[in-house]
Protein backbone atom coordinates (compact mmCIF):
# COMPACT_ATOMS: atom_id res chain seq x y z
CA UNK A 1 0.00 0.00 0.00
CA UNK A 2 1.23 3.40 -0.72
CA UNK A 3 0.05 7.51 -0.13
CA UNK A 4 -0.84 7.92 -3.27
CA UNK A 5 -4.19 6.11 -2.24
CA UNK A 6 -4.63 9.37 -0.05
CA UNK A 7 -6.15 11.50 -3.18
CA UNK A 8 -9.13 9.49 -3.14
CA UNK A 9 -9.77 9.79 0.21
CA UNK A 10 -9.31 13.85 0.33
CA UNK A 11 -11.70 13.83 -2.99
CA UNK A 12 -14.31 11.79 -1.10
CA UNK A 13 -14.99 13.05 2.48
CA UNK A 14 -18.61 14.31 2.02
CA UNK A 15 -20.98 12.09 -0.06
CA UNK A 16 -24.85 12.58 0.15
CA UNK A 17 -26.88 9.61 0.07
CA UNK A 18 -30.56 9.31 -0.56
CA UNK A 19 -33.26 7.92 1.65
CA UNK A 20 -37.00 8.50 0.92
CA UNK A 21 -35.60 11.44 -1.11
CA UNK A 22 -34.13 13.62 1.58
CA UNK A 23 -29.96 13.46 1.34
CA UNK A 24 -28.26 12.54 4.31
CA UNK A 25 -24.34 13.50 4.75
CA UNK A 26 -21.77 10.79 5.17
CA UNK A 27 -18.25 11.93 5.91
CA UNK A 28 -15.19 9.91 5.55
CA UNK A 29 -13.36 12.00 7.20
CA UNK A 30 -15.04 11.74 10.18
CA UNK A 31 -15.00 8.12 10.45
CA UNK A 32 -11.45 8.42 9.87
CA UNK A 33 -11.09 11.22 12.45
CA UNK A 34 -12.98 8.91 15.01
CA UNK A 35 -10.51 6.26 14.41
CA UNK A 36 -7.60 8.65 14.36
CA UNK A 37 -8.83 9.56 18.06
CA UNK A 38 -9.87 6.04 19.57
CA UNK A 39 -6.50 4.38 17.96
CA UNK A 40 -4.17 7.30 19.38
CA UNK A 41 -1.66 6.29 22.27
CA UNK A 42 -3.73 8.65 24.30
CA UNK A 43 -6.68 6.13 24.42
CA UNK A 44 -4.40 3.11 25.65
CA UNK A 45 -5.73 0.62 23.32
CA UNK A 46 -9.18 0.54 25.36
CA UNK A 47 -8.93 -1.96 27.74
CA UNK A 48 -11.95 -2.42 29.86
CA UNK A 49 -11.53 -1.61 33.11
CA UNK A 50 -8.96 1.00 32.60
CA UNK A 51 -8.34 4.63 31.82
CA UNK A 52 -8.80 4.11 27.81
CA UNK A 53 -11.69 2.75 28.68
CA UNK A 54 -12.96 5.74 30.39
CA UNK A 55 -11.43 8.35 27.24
CA UNK A 56 -13.37 5.78 24.97
CA UNK A 57 -16.89 5.50 26.50
CA UNK A 58 -16.87 9.39 27.32
CA UNK A 59 -15.93 10.11 23.65
CA UNK A 60 -18.35 8.12 22.43
CA UNK A 61 -21.31 9.37 24.66
CA UNK A 62 -20.74 12.61 23.75
CA UNK A 63 -20.53 11.86 20.06
CA UNK A 64 -24.03 10.39 20.45
CA UNK A 65 -25.22 13.19 22.29
CA UNK A 66 -23.63 15.50 19.42
CA UNK A 67 -25.71 13.77 16.71
CA UNK A 68 -28.73 14.22 19.17
CA UNK A 69 -29.12 10.71 20.23
CA UNK A 70 -31.48 9.86 23.26
CA UNK A 71 -29.57 8.70 26.27
CA UNK A 72 -31.22 5.40 27.20
CA UNK A 73 -28.77 3.98 29.56
CA UNK A 74 -28.68 4.15 33.63
CA UNK A 75 -30.23 7.14 35.30
CA UNK A 76 -30.65 8.45 31.69
CA UNK A 77 -27.25 8.50 30.70
CA UNK A 78 -25.42 7.13 27.43
CA UNK A 79 -23.65 4.39 29.57
CA UNK A 80 -25.24 0.23 30.43
CA UNK A 81 -23.07 -0.44 33.04
CA UNK A 82 -21.98 -4.13 32.70
CA UNK A 83 -19.99 -5.74 35.97
CA UNK A 84 -16.94 -7.81 34.75
CA UNK A 85 -14.69 -9.79 36.52
CA UNK A 86 -11.03 -9.54 35.24
CA UNK A 87 -9.57 -13.09 35.88
CA UNK A 88 -5.62 -12.95 35.96
CA UNK A 89 -3.70 -16.42 36.10
CA UNK A 90 -0.54 -16.16 37.45
CA UNK A 91 2.69 -16.44 35.79
CA UNK A 92 3.95 -18.85 38.70
CA UNK A 93 1.11 -21.28 37.26
CA UNK A 94 2.46 -24.54 36.99
CA UNK A 95 1.11 -27.60 34.82
CA UNK A 96 2.94 -31.34 34.30
CA UNK A 97 2.11 -34.35 32.82
CA UNK A 98 3.05 -37.59 34.41
CA UNK A 99 3.42 -41.42 33.18
CA UNK A 100 5.09 -44.18 34.47
CA UNK A 101 7.61 -41.78 36.30
CA UNK A 102 8.24 -39.59 33.58
CA UNK A 103 7.30 -36.02 34.04
CA UNK A 104 6.62 -33.47 31.60
CA UNK A 105 6.87 -29.94 32.64
CA UNK A 106 4.63 -27.59 30.37
CA UNK A 107 5.86 -24.04 30.69
CA UNK A 108 3.00 -20.98 31.70
CA UNK A 109 2.47 -19.18 28.45
CA UNK A 110 4.99 -20.44 26.36
CA UNK A 111 3.56 -23.86 26.21
CA UNK A 112 -0.28 -23.21 28.25
CA UNK A 113 -1.75 -20.41 28.71
CA UNK A 114 -5.87 -19.83 29.86
CA UNK A 115 -8.19 -18.62 32.56
CA UNK A 116 -9.75 -20.71 35.47
CA UNK A 117 -13.62 -19.84 35.46
CA UNK A 118 -14.44 -20.78 38.76
CA UNK A 119 -13.35 -16.77 39.72
CA UNK A 120 -12.06 -18.42 42.48
CA UNK A 121 -8.42 -17.49 43.43
CA UNK A 122 -6.39 -20.64 43.66
CA UNK A 123 -7.61 -23.70 41.35
CA UNK A 124 -5.60 -27.05 41.69
CA UNK A 125 -5.76 -30.59 39.70
CA UNK A 126 -4.28 -34.06 39.80
CA UNK A 127 -6.66 -35.83 36.79
CA UNK A 128 -6.00 -38.38 33.92
CA UNK A 129 -6.30 -36.72 30.84
CA UNK A 130 -8.31 -37.87 28.03
CA UNK A 131 -8.09 -37.03 24.26
CA UNK A 132 -11.31 -36.46 22.55
CA UNK A 133 -10.61 -35.27 18.86
CA UNK A 134 -12.47 -32.22 18.52
CA UNK A 135 -14.96 -32.43 21.31
CA UNK A 136 -18.39 -31.99 19.53
CA UNK A 137 -21.24 -33.73 20.22
CA UNK A 138 -23.88 -33.22 16.96
CA UNK A 139 -26.03 -35.33 17.04
CA UNK A 140 -27.48 -34.02 13.48
CA UNK A 141 -24.33 -34.79 12.33
CA UNK A 142 -24.32 -38.38 13.96
CA UNK A 143 -21.23 -37.47 15.34
CA UNK A 144 -20.67 -37.75 19.06
CA UNK A 145 -16.34 -37.34 20.29
CA UNK A 146 -18.13 -37.69 24.09
CA UNK A 147 -19.76 -41.30 22.87
CA UNK A 148 -18.84 -43.96 25.59
CA UNK A 149 -16.50 -41.60 27.88
CA UNK A 150 -17.13 -40.01 31.42
CA UNK A 151 -15.16 -37.42 31.49
CA UNK A 152 -16.48 -36.14 35.47
CA UNK A 153 -13.25 -34.84 36.92
CA UNK A 154 -11.28 -34.93 33.92
CA UNK A 155 -9.11 -33.27 31.92
CA UNK A 156 -10.19 -33.53 28.27
CA UNK A 157 -7.85 -32.48 25.64
CA UNK A 158 -8.46 -31.82 21.61
CA UNK A 159 -8.36 -29.63 18.94
CA UNK A 160 -10.45 -26.67 17.93
CA UNK A 161 -12.35 -26.16 14.50
CA UNK A 162 -14.27 -29.36 13.29
CA UNK A 163 -14.48 -32.61 10.66
CA UNK A 164 -13.28 -31.48 7.16
CA UNK A 165 -16.00 -31.18 4.68
CA UNK A 166 -16.93 -30.19 1.68
CA UNK A 167 -20.77 -30.93 1.91
CA UNK A 168 -22.75 -27.71 3.18
CA UNK A 169 -25.24 -30.30 4.55
CA UNK A 170 -22.06 -31.64 7.28
CA UNK A 171 -21.10 -29.31 9.27
CA UNK A 172 -21.53 -26.74 6.60
CA UNK A 173 -19.17 -28.20 4.51
CA UNK A 174 -16.20 -25.50 4.01
CA UNK A 175 -18.38 -22.98 6.42
CA UNK A 176 -16.77 -23.44 10.22
CA UNK A 177 -20.06 -24.15 12.50
CA UNK A 178 -20.22 -23.37 15.73
CA UNK A 179 -19.18 -26.85 16.77
CA UNK A 180 -15.87 -25.91 15.99
CA UNK A 181 -15.20 -22.49 18.03
CA UNK A 182 -12.98 -22.45 20.67
CA UNK A 183 -15.90 -21.50 23.07
CA UNK A 184 -18.01 -24.47 22.03
CA UNK A 185 -15.46 -26.57 23.19
CA UNK A 186 -14.74 -25.01 26.69
CA UNK A 187 -19.06 -25.03 26.97
CA UNK A 188 -19.12 -28.51 26.07
CA UNK A 189 -16.15 -29.85 28.41
CA UNK A 190 -17.78 -27.91 31.41
CA UNK A 191 -21.26 -29.45 30.53
CA UNK A 192 -19.88 -32.79 30.91
CA UNK A 193 -18.56 -32.18 34.06
CA UNK A 194 -14.87 -31.71 33.24
CA UNK A 195 -12.43 -30.62 35.68
CA UNK A 196 -10.24 -28.50 32.47
CA UNK A 197 -10.14 -28.37 28.91
CA UNK A 198 -6.49 -27.91 26.99
CA UNK A 199 -7.09 -27.11 23.00
CA UNK A 200 -3.77 -27.91 21.15
CA UNK A 201 -2.99 -25.02 19.31
CA UNK A 202 -2.47 -24.69 15.30
CA UNK A 203 -1.89 -22.50 12.99
CA UNK A 204 -4.44 -24.37 10.68
CA UNK A 205 -7.05 -25.71 13.26
CA UNK A 206 -7.06 -22.01 14.93
CA UNK A 207 -6.80 -19.26 12.22
CA UNK A 208 -4.45 -17.68 13.53
CA UNK A 209 -1.15 -17.87 15.70
CA UNK A 210 -0.42 -19.26 19.06
CA UNK A 211 0.44 -15.22 20.02
CA UNK A 212 -3.20 -14.38 19.39
CA UNK A 213 -4.37 -16.84 22.16
CA UNK A 214 -1.24 -16.70 24.66
CA UNK A 215 -2.86 -14.33 27.55
CA UNK A 216 -3.14 -15.43 30.81
CA UNK A 217 -5.38 -12.25 32.03
CA UNK A 218 -8.98 -11.88 30.73
CA UNK A 219 -12.11 -11.13 31.53
CA UNK A 220 -16.11 -12.25 32.61
CA UNK A 221 -19.72 -12.11 33.82
CA UNK A 222 -20.16 -13.19 37.02
CA UNK A 223 -20.71 -16.95 37.28
CA UNK A 224 -24.41 -17.68 38.06
CA UNK A 225 -25.31 -20.22 40.66
CA UNK A 226 -25.14 -24.17 39.33
CA UNK A 227 -23.50 -22.52 36.20
CA UNK A 228 -21.13 -25.31 34.78
CA UNK A 229 -17.64 -24.26 34.73
CA UNK A 230 -13.99 -25.75 34.03
CA UNK A 231 -11.17 -25.22 37.12
CA UNK A 232 -9.02 -24.14 34.01
CA UNK A 233 -9.77 -23.48 30.25
CA UNK A 234 -6.03 -23.47 28.18
CA UNK A 235 -4.17 -23.72 25.29
CA UNK A 236 -1.42 -25.66 24.69
CA UNK A 237 1.22 -24.46 22.34
CA UNK A 238 1.74 -26.66 19.41
CA UNK A 239 4.92 -27.94 20.75
CA UNK A 240 3.78 -28.73 24.11
CA UNK A 241 1.42 -30.85 22.60
CA UNK A 242 3.62 -32.79 20.84
CA UNK A 243 5.37 -33.29 23.84
CA UNK A 244 2.22 -34.35 25.72
CA UNK A 245 0.76 -36.72 22.95
CA UNK A 246 4.59 -37.77 22.88
CA UNK A 247 4.01 -39.63 26.05
CA UNK A 248 0.87 -41.24 25.02
CA UNK A 249 3.07 -42.55 21.42
CA UNK A 250 1.06 -39.85 19.49
CA UNK A 251 2.09 -36.74 17.39
CA UNK A 252 -0.61 -33.77 16.63
CA UNK A 253 -0.42 -34.41 12.64
CA UNK A 254 -1.50 -37.94 13.78
CA UNK A 255 -4.13 -37.22 16.60
CA UNK A 256 -6.08 -34.34 14.30
CA UNK A 257 -5.82 -37.26 11.20
CA UNK A 258 -7.68 -39.13 14.43
CA UNK A 259 -10.06 -36.58 15.67
CA UNK A 260 -10.97 -35.27 11.46
CA UNK A 261 -12.07 -39.36 11.12
CA UNK A 262 -15.85 -40.39 11.09
CA UNK A 263 -16.20 -42.98 13.95
CA UNK A 264 -13.46 -41.04 16.05
CA UNK A 265 -13.63 -43.06 19.53
CA UNK A 266 -12.08 -40.85 22.66
CA UNK A 267 -9.40 -42.45 24.39
CA UNK A 268 -7.18 -42.08 27.59
CA UNK A 269 -3.79 -40.73 26.74
CA UNK A 270 -2.98 -42.63 30.09
CA UNK A 271 -1.05 -39.50 31.43
CA UNK A 272 -2.19 -37.67 34.68
CA UNK A 273 -2.01 -33.87 34.53
CA UNK A 274 -1.30 -31.88 37.36
CA UNK A 275 -1.98 -28.24 37.46
CA UNK A 276 -1.40 -25.34 39.55
CA UNK A 277 -3.47 -21.65 39.24
CA UNK A 278 -3.01 -19.09 41.70
CA UNK A 279 -5.35 -16.20 40.11
CA UNK A 280 -5.78 -13.09 40.57
CA UNK A 281 -10.26 -11.87 40.48
CA UNK A 282 -10.61 -8.64 40.90
CA UNK A 283 -14.55 -7.38 40.12
CA UNK A 284 -15.11 -4.09 37.75
CA UNK A 285 -17.29 -2.18 36.58
CA UNK A 286 -17.28 -1.77 32.74
CA UNK A 287 -19.75 0.29 30.24
CA UNK A 288 -21.73 -0.37 27.06
CA UNK A 289 -22.42 3.09 25.51
CA UNK A 290 -26.01 3.18 23.71
CA UNK A 291 -28.29 6.01 22.40
CA UNK A 292 -31.43 5.65 20.27
CA UNK A 293 -33.36 7.46 17.73
CA UNK A 294 -37.03 7.01 18.58
CA UNK A 295 -39.51 5.98 15.50
CA UNK A 296 -42.32 8.14 14.31
CA UNK A 297 -45.13 5.70 14.35
CA UNK A 298 -47.04 5.72 17.67
CA UNK A 299 -46.54 1.55 17.83
CA UNK A 300 -44.20 0.38 15.83
CA UNK A 301 -41.58 3.03 17.72
CA UNK A 302 -41.55 0.17 20.58
CA UNK A 303 -39.58 -2.20 18.43
CA UNK A 304 -36.07 -1.11 17.30
CA UNK A 305 -33.06 -2.12 14.62
CA UNK A 306 -29.74 -2.29 17.15
CA UNK A 307 -26.55 -1.12 15.14
CA UNK A 308 -23.99 -2.20 17.02
CA UNK A 309 -19.89 -2.02 17.06
CA UNK A 310 -17.33 -2.69 19.98
CA UNK A 311 -15.49 -0.33 21.11
CA UNK A 312 -12.90 -2.35 23.16
CA UNK A 313 -9.24 -4.01 22.35
CA UNK A 314 -6.52 -5.14 23.99
CA UNK A 315 -5.27 -2.69 26.46
CA UNK A 316 -1.57 -1.69 26.89
CA UNK A 317 0.17 -5.51 26.72
CA UNK A 318 3.84 -7.57 26.21
CA UNK A 319 5.69 -5.50 23.96
CA UNK A 320 6.36 -6.59 20.30
CA UNK A 321 8.67 -4.68 18.13
CA UNK A 322 9.01 -1.64 21.00
CA UNK A 323 5.66 -1.20 21.35
CA UNK A 324 3.35 -1.95 24.04
CA UNK A 325 0.15 -0.25 23.19
CA UNK A 326 -2.78 -2.60 21.24
CA UNK A 327 -4.05 0.22 19.91
CA UNK A 328 -6.82 -1.75 17.98
CA UNK A 329 -7.10 1.16 14.77
CA UNK A 330 -8.98 -1.56 12.56
CA UNK A 331 -10.37 -3.84 15.75
CA UNK A 332 -12.18 -2.36 16.09
CA UNK A 333 -12.09 1.65 15.71
CA UNK A 334 -13.46 1.08 12.05
CA UNK A 335 -16.47 0.27 13.47
CA UNK A 336 -16.78 2.60 15.93
CA UNK A 337 -16.15 5.57 13.46
CA UNK A 338 -18.95 3.99 10.98
CA UNK A 339 -21.20 3.55 14.28
CA UNK A 340 -20.95 7.01 15.12
CA UNK A 341 -21.33 8.31 11.86
CA UNK A 342 -24.69 5.86 10.90
CA UNK A 343 -25.87 7.69 14.37
CA UNK A 344 -25.04 11.11 12.67
CA UNK A 345 -27.22 9.84 9.54
CA UNK A 346 -30.06 8.53 10.93
CA UNK A 347 -30.48 11.41 13.70
CA UNK A 348 -30.28 13.99 10.72
CA UNK A 349 -33.33 12.72 9.38
CA UNK A 350 -36.31 14.54 9.08
CA UNK A 351 -38.78 11.96 8.01
CA UNK A 352 -37.52 9.31 10.29
CA UNK A 353 -38.60 5.66 9.95
CA UNK A 354 -41.40 3.89 11.91
CA UNK A 355 -39.21 1.57 13.91
CA UNK A 356 -37.08 3.29 16.73
CA UNK A 357 -32.83 2.85 15.82
CA UNK A 358 -30.69 1.46 18.60
CA UNK A 359 -27.17 2.61 18.37
CA UNK A 360 -25.20 0.36 20.93
CA UNK A 361 -20.70 0.63 21.33
CA UNK A 362 -20.43 -2.86 23.34
CA UNK A 363 -17.44 -3.31 25.52
CA UNK A 364 -15.13 -6.51 26.23
CA UNK A 365 -15.88 -8.20 22.83
CA UNK A 366 -12.21 -9.12 22.65
CA UNK A 367 -12.84 -11.14 25.99
CA UNK A 368 -15.31 -12.99 24.49
CA UNK A 369 -18.35 -10.95 23.39
CA UNK A 370 -19.46 -9.95 27.63
CA UNK A 371 -20.94 -6.70 26.25
CA UNK A 372 -22.90 -7.71 24.04
CA UNK A 373 -23.95 -11.22 26.09
CA UNK A 374 -24.44 -8.73 29.15
CA UNK A 375 -26.92 -6.77 26.63
CA UNK A 376 -29.13 -9.54 25.26
CA UNK A 377 -29.48 -10.83 29.13
CA UNK A 378 -30.67 -7.03 29.64
CA UNK A 379 -32.36 -5.36 27.01
CA UNK A 380 -33.38 -2.06 26.59
CA UNK A 381 -36.04 -2.92 24.54
CA UNK A 382 -37.04 -6.46 24.63
CA UNK A 383 -35.15 -8.82 22.60
CA UNK A 384 -38.76 -10.07 20.89
CA UNK A 385 -39.35 -6.41 19.68
CA UNK A 386 -35.96 -5.90 17.91
CA UNK A 387 -36.19 -6.12 14.41
CA UNK A 388 -32.73 -6.71 13.11
CA UNK A 389 -29.15 -6.18 14.35
CA UNK A 390 -26.65 -4.62 11.89
CA UNK A 391 -22.79 -5.16 13.39
CA UNK A 392 -19.52 -3.74 12.25
CA UNK A 393 -16.21 -5.46 13.01
CA UNK A 394 -12.73 -5.02 11.57
CA UNK A 395 -13.09 -3.53 8.49
CA UNK A 396 -9.71 -2.48 6.78
CA UNK A 397 -10.05 0.95 4.54
CA UNK A 398 -8.66 0.04 1.67
CA UNK A 399 -10.57 2.16 -0.72
CA UNK A 400 -14.42 2.31 -2.32
CA UNK A 401 -15.63 -1.66 -2.53
CA UNK A 402 -17.48 -3.24 -5.45
CA UNK A 403 -18.21 -5.89 -3.47
CA UNK A 404 -20.11 -6.43 0.35
CA UNK A 405 -19.99 -9.20 2.78
CA UNK A 406 -22.96 -9.85 4.99
CA UNK A 407 -22.45 -13.30 5.99
CA UNK A 408 -25.31 -15.05 7.57
CA UNK A 409 -28.18 -12.23 5.84
CA UNK A 410 -28.74 -15.14 3.68
CA UNK A 411 -29.97 -16.95 6.64
CA UNK A 412 -33.19 -14.59 7.19
CA UNK A 413 -35.97 -13.27 6.11
CA UNK A 414 -34.04 -9.88 5.38
CA UNK A 415 -32.40 -11.24 2.77
CA UNK A 416 -34.13 -9.63 -0.12
CA UNK A 417 -34.21 -6.21 1.27
CA UNK A 418 -30.14 -6.97 1.70
CA UNK A 419 -30.19 -8.26 -2.13
CA UNK A 420 -32.21 -4.98 -3.05
CA UNK A 421 -30.04 -2.53 -0.95
CA UNK A 422 -26.94 -4.14 -2.71
CA UNK A 423 -27.97 -4.02 -6.38
CA UNK A 424 -28.87 0.04 -5.27
CA UNK A 425 -25.10 0.39 -4.31
CA UNK A 426 -24.11 -1.23 -7.55
CA UNK A 427 -22.58 -4.33 -4.49
CA UNK A 428 -21.86 -7.72 -5.54
CA UNK A 429 -22.87 -9.56 -2.46
CA UNK A 430 -20.05 -11.85 -2.05
CA UNK A 431 -19.26 -15.72 -0.19
CA UNK A 432 -17.49 -14.71 3.01
CA UNK A 433 -13.81 -16.28 2.34
CA UNK A 434 -13.44 -16.55 6.15
CA UNK A 435 -15.83 -18.64 6.91
CA UNK A 436 -13.90 -21.06 7.23
CA UNK A 437 -12.58 -19.48 10.47
CA UNK A 438 -15.96 -19.50 11.66
CA UNK A 439 -16.24 -15.62 11.45
CA UNK A 440 -19.97 -15.52 11.86
CA UNK A 441 -19.33 -17.00 15.44
CA UNK A 442 -16.54 -14.64 16.54
CA UNK A 443 -18.24 -10.92 17.15
CA UNK A 444 -21.01 -9.43 18.22
CA UNK A 445 -23.97 -10.15 16.41
CA UNK A 446 -23.75 -13.91 17.41
CA UNK A 447 -24.52 -12.70 20.74
CA UNK A 448 -28.16 -11.60 19.04
CA UNK A 449 -28.38 -14.34 16.74
CA UNK A 450 -28.32 -16.96 19.92
CA UNK A 451 -30.88 -14.90 21.32
CA UNK A 452 -32.89 -15.26 18.32
CA UNK A 453 -32.48 -11.87 16.58
CA UNK A 454 -31.91 -11.80 13.67
CA UNK A 455 -28.36 -10.31 13.32
CA UNK A 456 -25.51 -9.93 10.72
CA UNK A 457 -22.10 -8.05 10.45
CA UNK A 458 -21.70 -5.95 7.35
CA UNK A 459 -18.03 -5.40 5.36
CA UNK A 460 -16.25 -4.57 2.46
CA UNK A 461 -15.70 -7.39 -0.37
CA UNK A 462 -12.31 -8.06 -1.66
CA UNK A 463 -13.29 -6.26 -4.74
CA UNK A 464 -11.92 -3.11 -4.64
CA UNK A 465 -12.32 -0.21 -7.34
CA UNK A 466 -9.42 0.28 -9.37
CA UNK A 467 -7.38 -2.21 -7.49
CA UNK A 468 -5.66 -5.52 -8.68
CA UNK A 469 -7.33 -8.53 -8.07
CA UNK A 470 -5.71 -9.55 -5.23
CA UNK A 471 -5.49 -6.51 -3.39
CA UNK A 472 -7.89 -6.65 -0.67
CA UNK A 473 -6.93 -10.49 -0.25
CA UNK A 474 -3.44 -9.49 0.41
CA UNK A 475 -4.08 -6.64 2.30
CA UNK A 476 -6.08 -8.83 4.60
CA UNK A 477 -3.64 -11.91 4.87
CA UNK A 478 -0.80 -9.31 5.72
CA UNK A 479 -3.04 -7.85 7.98
CA UNK A 480 -3.89 -10.90 10.24
CA UNK A 481 0.02 -12.01 10.05
CA UNK A 482 1.49 -8.77 11.08
CA UNK A 483 -0.92 -6.93 13.08
CA UNK A 484 -3.63 -8.36 14.40
CA UNK A 485 -3.99 -8.18 17.98
CA UNK A 486 -0.62 -6.95 18.52
CA UNK A 487 0.61 -3.04 18.77
CA UNK A 488 0.84 -2.74 15.21
CA UNK A 489 -2.65 -2.43 14.25
CA UNK A 490 -2.26 1.05 14.42
CA UNK A 491 -3.91 3.80 11.75
CA UNK A 492 -1.95 3.72 8.67
CA UNK A 493 -1.41 6.77 6.53
CA UNK A 494 -2.12 5.01 3.35
CA UNK A 495 -5.49 3.77 4.38
CA UNK A 496 -8.62 5.11 2.13
CA UNK A 497 -11.62 5.63 4.21
CA UNK A 498 -13.89 6.61 0.93
CA UNK A 499 -15.55 3.22 1.13
CA UNK A 500 -16.78 3.53 4.30
CA UNK A 501 -19.60 5.97 2.50
CA UNK A 502 -20.74 2.99 -0.05
CA UNK A 503 -20.91 0.51 3.41
CA UNK A 504 -23.07 3.23 5.02
CA UNK A 505 -25.46 3.96 2.20
CA UNK A 506 -25.72 0.40 1.96
CA UNK A 507 -26.08 -0.51 5.40
CA UNK A 508 -29.09 2.79 5.99
CA UNK A 509 -30.78 1.14 2.98
CA UNK A 510 -31.09 -2.09 4.35
CA UNK A 511 -31.85 -0.72 7.96
CA UNK A 512 -34.79 1.90 6.42
CA UNK A 513 -36.40 -1.00 4.74
CA UNK A 514 -36.68 -3.03 8.01
CA UNK A 515 -37.83 -0.06 10.10
CA UNK A 516 -40.44 0.57 7.56
CA UNK A 517 -41.48 -2.92 7.02
CA UNK A 518 -44.88 -4.32 8.30
CA UNK A 519 -43.51 -7.31 9.75
CA UNK A 520 -40.68 -7.97 11.99
CA UNK A 521 -37.98 -10.12 10.30
CA UNK A 522 -37.23 -13.41 11.63
CA UNK A 523 -35.07 -16.54 10.85
CA UNK A 524 -35.53 -18.77 7.58
CA UNK A 525 -37.66 -22.28 8.82
CA UNK A 526 -34.97 -24.85 9.43
CA UNK A 527 -32.24 -22.36 10.67
CA UNK A 528 -30.12 -23.23 14.16
CA UNK A 529 -31.86 -19.56 16.09
CA UNK A 530 -35.31 -19.60 14.50
CA UNK A 531 -36.67 -21.86 17.48
CA UNK A 532 -35.52 -18.72 19.75
CA UNK A 533 -37.13 -16.38 17.89
CA UNK A 534 -40.48 -18.52 18.23
CA UNK A 535 -40.22 -18.19 21.66
CA UNK A 536 -40.36 -14.56 21.30
CA UNK A 537 -43.71 -14.91 19.50
CA UNK A 538 -42.01 -13.20 16.42
CA UNK A 539 -43.23 -16.19 13.35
Amino acid sequence: MASRYLPLLIALPLVSVSLADEPLEISADRIKSAVAYLASDQVEGRGPGTNGEVLATEYLADEFEKAGLKPIGEGDSYFQPVPLVRVVTSPDATLQALKNGTKLDIPCEEGFAGLSQTQRELEEFDADAVFLGHGITAPEFEWDDYQGVDVKGKVVVLFTNEPPSNDPRFFGGNALTYYGRWTYKFEEAARRGAKACFIIHTNDTAGYPYSVVRRLDGAQLKQEPGQPVLAFAGWLSRVAGENLLGLAGRTVDGALREADTKGFKPCSLGVSLQGNFPTRIEKFVSRNVVGMVEGSDAVLKSEAIVFTAHWDHLGVGRGVLGDTIYNGAADNATGCGLLLELARAWSAQSQRPKRSAIFLAVTAEEKGLLGSKYYVQNPLIPLGKTALNLNFDMILPLGVPESVVVTGADRTTVWPTVEAAAEKSHLEIEGDQRAHLGVFYRSDHFSMAQSGVPAFSVAAGTKIIGKPKDFATSALKEFNDKAYHSPQDELKPEWDFSGFVVLAQFILSIARDVANADRLPTWKPGDEFRAAREKQGVM
